[in-house]
C-alpha cells in the first residue's frame, strides 16, 4: 500500500511539473543582431510583469533570419534591420503586415587607441591617409547584411566603393564587424551608431552623410498572435526609453 501511494504521489508531482512547464508561455523572437542589447533589456523589463513568459531570442543578420523563417523556423516576431528582408517575407506570403519601429545611423569606427579623430566623410575624404594600403576596414557583407548594404550604398554614392572593396573585411553581421575592430583585426569599421555605443573598445570617428544611403529603418512583424502582447509592448513608452538609451531613434 505504501509503495502504491509513493507511485501515485510521484505521478502527481510529474503532472504538476509538466503543467508548470507547459503553462509558461514561450515566445521566439527573431531580431537583427544590432538589436541584441536593447531587446534583452526590454525582455527583462517585460518579464517583471509577466513572470510566466519565456522569451527566446535568435539574433543574426536579417537576411539569415528571413531565410530561416522561409524554411519554417518557428518565429513569433521578426525584427529586421532593413526593409528589404521584411519585404521579402511579405512577397513570399509569410507575413502580411509590418510596422516601422526604429531608425538608426551609420558611422565609421576605429579602435580606442587609434590616432584617428573626427574624420569628415564626404566626396573629398582622403581614404588613403585614414586607411593605408594593406590595412582593413570591417563591414557587414555588402551583398547580404543590411549594415553592409547601407555602407555599400553610401560608399558608392561617395565614389569610393570600388576603390575600398579590396580592403574590406566582410562579416556575417554588424556585431561581427564591430568585434573585428575591437580586436584590432581591422583598422576601421562601418557599423550602426548603436553598435559603436555599446563598446568601450572602439570610438566613433565619423558619420556617413544621411543623403548617401536609404533611411535605416527597423520594421517589425507579428508572425504568431500569441505574441501580440509583447509585440504591443515594443511600442510602449517603457520600451522606447530602453531603445533610446542604446541610441535608436524611436517613432
Amino acid at each position: 500500500m505504501r509503495n502504491r501511494m509513493k507511485k501515485i504521489i510521484g505521478i502527481i508531482l510529474m503532472m504538476a511539473i509538466t503543467f508548470s512547464v507547459s503553462a509558461a508561455e514561450k515566445m521566439t523572437i527573431f531580431a537583427a543582431a544590432s538589436l541584441t542589447n536593447a531587446m534583452q533589456d526590454i525582455a527583462a523589463a517585460y518579464k517583471t510583469e509577466h513572470k510566466d513568459t519565456n522569451i527566446v531570442f535568435s539574433f543574426a543578420s536579417s537576411s539569415v533570419l528571413a531565410k530561416q523563417i522561409e524554411q519554417g523556423a518557428p518565429a513569433d516576431i521578426f525584427m529586421s534591420a532593413d526593409q528589404k528582408w521584411m519585404t521579402y517575407l511579405i512577397e513570399h506570403n509569410l507575413t502580411k503586415n509590418k510596422h516601422d519601429l526604429l531608425k538608426n545611423t551609420l558611422v565609421l569606427i576605429a579602435p580606442q587607441n587609434s590616432h584617428l579623430e573626427n574624420v569628415s566623410i564626404n566626396k573629398n575624404t582622403n581614404w588613403e591617409i585614414i586607411l593605408p594600403k594593406g590595412e582593413r576596414i570591417a563591414i557587414g557583407d555588402p551583398d547580404h547584411v543590411p549594415a553592409g548594404m547601407y555602407a555599400k550604398e553610401s560608399l558608392t554614392n561617395l565614389g569610393v566603393f570600388n576603390k575600398l572593396s579590396p580592403q574590406f573585411a566582410p562579416a556575417s553581421n554588424v556585431r561581427d564587424a564591430l568585434v573585428l575592430v575591437e580586436r584590432n583585426e581591422a583598422t576601421l569599421g562601418i557599423v550602426y551608431s548603436t553598435d559603436a555605443k555599446i563598446s568601450n573598445k572602439v570610438k566613433i570617428i565619423g558619420s556617413f552623410p544621411e543623403d548617401t544611403f536609404k533611411s535605416i529603418e527597423y520594421p517589425i512583424t507579428l508572425l504568431n498572435p500569441k505574441a501580440t502582447d509583447f509585440y504591443q509592448y515594443l511600442n510602449s513608452p517603457q520600451a522606447k526609453v530602453i531603445f533610446e538609451k542604446y541610441g535608436f531613434i524611436t517613432k
